[in-house]
């Protein structure tokens, strides 16, 4: 069953979904699961499809906009990685205060940049029991660097550094396409634009600012925070749009419980749907009922 809900992170009504599991009875609890999407995603994509696997291993599953997105309060479209640790990190007190979630099993789930943002609130948030991350970032930089020619990188690092000085005296970020942040193959092209078709509020055009936060936004800095609890990598064999390499330097830095979860011959975007999806959910909730319990 989903249910509309909405919470506040800092002073912006963040909108969310709640999703229960059936046959829930009056007065029982089951683990919690916060989910986080990513990059120029809102809650209506992909998500609900991972809800639904979710819920029907037993958990109670939110998900939510971030701030300035979908149907959330704030400036439109701003992509600030440490903003989203702290509207992730309000989630998990508002999933914690509802009557079926037993709040000493939360964990928390991202898809893609949203694997980054899972990575560093379970580092920084002790609540958590575990963490997965299916194709998360670990250095923003070297993430940003490794899918593009050296000139490509060059001009982008010129363009940040003189938005940053026009943030200072203006107060505004200049205007990027997604595509000129966001480097797609041409297979992942052709499903994102198919999936966004299908999604509202979805954005053509970010902030540069997101390219300097970017930059200081490195979870595999604060990985091995997160041990003695868990947390389980996964990356697509062939995605081309955050390399496998970010999943191996984040295990590499993490302390146990960790998994390394590679899905063989899957690109970026194969994870969201099909077989990918499959074995990707089927790793996901393995974990979960490890370090968890069983929902």
């Amino acid at each position: 069953m989903r249910q509309s809900v909405s919470f506040y992170s800092g002073d912006h009504l963040l909108a969310g979904d709640l999703f229960l599991p059936a046959g829930l009875a009056t007065g029982e609890v089951r683990p919690g699961i916060v989910l986080c999407n990513g990059y120029t995603a809102t809650k209506d994509l992909y998500l609900p499809e991972t809800a639904a696997v979710l819920n029907r291993a037993g958990y109670v599953v939110l998900s939510f906009d971030y701030t300035g997105w979908g149907e959330s309060e704030g400036p439109q479209h701003r992509l600030a990685p440490f903003g989203r640790v702290m509207d992730t990190h309000a989630a998990v007190t508002f999933l914690g205060l509802q009557p079926s979630v037993d709040q000493t099993r939360v964990g928390v789930l991202g898809w893609s940049y949203g694997g980054a943002t899972a990575i560093w609130l379970a580092a920084t948030d002790e609540r958590l029991g575990c963490a997965v991350s299916i194709g998360g970032v670990g250095d923003g930089a070297r993430w940003m660097r490794s899918v593009r020619e050296a000139g490509e990188w060059a001009d982008l690092l010129a363009r940040s550094v003189s938005d940053r000085a026009a943030r200072v005296l203006d107060g505004r970020s200049g205007l990027a396409s997604r595509p000129e942040i966001l480097k797609l193959d041409p297979e992942s092209a052709r499903i994102s634009a198919q999936a966004r078709r299908e999604s509202k509020g979805a954005a053509d055009q970010i902030p540069l600012a997101f390219v300097d936060e970017t930059l200081a936004f490195n979870p595999e800095w604060v990985v091995d925070r997160i041990s003695p609890r868990a947390v389980l990598l996964v990356t697509g064999e062939n995605d081309l749009i955050v390399l496998p390499a970010e999943a191996e330097a984040l295990y590499a830095h993490a302390g146990e419980p960790k998994k390394l979860s590679v899905i063989e011959g899957a690109g970026h975007y194969d994870l969201y749907t099909g077989e990918a999806f499959d074995k990707v959910m089927s790793e996901t909730i393995a974990w979960f009922r490890e370090h968890l319990g069983q929902a």
